[in-house]
């Protein structure tokens, strides 16, 4: 629990350090010109090795999470690097996203992104899952009127 509070804390300040989310966005991953920050929700990732607490970010033309705290991984020469998990999905690849929940405890809320590619990211521990869901559905919507618009 205290690792959480001290990621939230953590994240918090780099936030206010930066000059707000958007920046932080900005910062993390390429953006496009046009490209609009729809939304950034606190979640978790799931991963294979465990959830991973981050900033969801919605934008019009990706979906893309960053992890609040670095991970180690070793580099090709053996050395330790300490680097944030980040998981980039162009909204043109993602095939459709599904909502879960938890059979015992029905409260906990889960989202399934699934890519044209068949990988699937599932995302969980939202402060407003609905608000999150909501958003990602508009920016999926919005991007195929835009394709249907241009053809």
């Amino acid at each position: 629990m205290s690792e959480t509070v001290k990621g939230k804390l953590s994240l918090g300040a780099r936030i206010l350090q930066v000059g707000g989310v958007e920046k932080i966005f900005k910062q993390l991953f390429s953006v496009t010109e046009g490209e609009k920050l729809v939304r950034a929700c606190q979640c978790y990732l799931s991963t294979t090795s465990g959830p991973i607490a981050g900033l969801l970010f919605i934008s019009t033309a990706k979906v893309a999470f960053c992890s609040d705290r670095s991970i180690k991984i070793s580099s090709p020469n053996g050395e330790s690097l300490r680097v944030h998990y980040k998981v980039l999905i162009p909204i043109e690849k993602i095939k459709g996203v599904k909502e879960s929940e938890n059979v015992k405890k029905p409260r906990q809320k889960y989202m399934e992104i699934v890519t044209v590619d068949s990988f699937d990211f599932w995302f969980m521990g939202f402060l407003n899952y609905k608000k999150a869901f909501k958003y990602l559905q508009q920016a999926i919507s919005q991007r195929l009127d835009d394709v249907q618009v241009t053809f």
